[in-house]
């Protein structure tokens, strides 16, 4: 393995970290890697590779969106308690580094449940909207894993 792909890997790597724990724009710098990658190779299998590695992010996006949308409207959370969560996600990740976040979002999405149907009723909505943002993050880790696998092959092709 050459140093360059030992630093492709690492970036890889920290993408990937970056989509477990959202500090890092982890798709982007999985694709950066492999774009690298393809253009030190460039040859044809190596233009393949990041090709294919593209299309999985690409439908991997997307695909993070549409599912877990689904599942917040099957359990009757509505669009503002996300945009709550959301807000107060971007404040409690400046507010307390990494976990602020997290923290935030949980925060945002009951307070908001809580003034709409109740306190009775907002932790089942709350824990809804916990569960989507779940499969999200596993939907684009996925991806990014099969990135990474086309990746390796296309190392080992080469």
């Amino acid at each position: 393995m050459s140093a360059l792909e030992i630093l492709v890997a690492l970036a890889i790597a920290v993408g990937i970290a970056g989509i477990i724990v959202p500090v890092l724009p982890g798709t982007i710098l999985v694709l950066a890697a492999i774009l690298v990658w393809a253009l030190e190779i460039g040859t044809s299998t190596g233009w393949a590779v990041f090709a294919v590695a593209t299309l999985f992010l690409v439908v991997g996006s997307v695909v993070k969106y549409l599912v877990p949308g689904r599942h917040l409207k099957a359990a009757g959370v509505p669009t503002r308690t996300l945009v709550a969560g959301g807000v107060l996600a971007f404040v409690g990740f400046f507010v307390v580094p990494v976990i602020g976040m997290f923290i935030g979002f949980v925060l945002g999405v009951y307070v908001a449940e809580r003034a709409r149907v109740g306190g009775a009723l907002a932790w089942p909505s709350t824990k809804g909207a916990l569960r989507a943002v779940g499969v999200s993050i596993m939907i684009e880790l996925v991806a990014a894993f099969l990135a990474a696998v086309a990746w390796a092959a296309g190392v080992a092709a080469t």
